[in-house]
């Protein structure tokens, strides 16, 4: 199995429900986005994808969330907009996008500071 990596960004502002403190309040982060894709036999290229088309793919789903209250986007109006629920959120987008690349996504990670991240992954290690 091949495994690559991406990174991306995007910034956007939260609070958090049902929490007591400082993130009940509206605020916001600059949002790191790790994505790991694998994929069993790269193709006549060398590739199992192309890291700028993963890139693309990828920033194609953060320009939805990029400068937005996610507090107002559908998903998180049922789910609260934590990392967790962020990584997950990017994860189920990016699978429905490369499933016709007969690719398998690892995980995603959201940072949402240099030392707090959330990985979502259907299938943990």
């Amino acid at each position: 199995m091949y495994i690559i990596a991406t990174s991306a960004n995007f910034s956007a502002a939260h609070h958090l429900r049902n929490y007591r403190g400082r993130c009940e309040r509206t605020h916001g982060h600059n949002w790191k986005v790790d994505v790991h894709v694998a994929g069993d036999e790269p193709g006549k290229d060398g590739m199992i994808i192309d890291f700028s088309l993963l890139k693309k793919k990828t920033i194609k789903i953060l320009e939805a969330l990029d400068h937005r209250d996610l507090n107002t986007i559908p998903y998180f109006k049922k789910h609260n907009p934590t990392a967790e629920n962020i990584a997950k959120y990017i994860y189920d987008c990016l699978n429905t996008i490369l499933k016709r690349f007969n690719l398998k996504i690892i995980s995603v990670t959201v940072w949402e500071s240099e030392d707090s991240r959330a990985s979502y992954t259907a299938n943990p290690a």
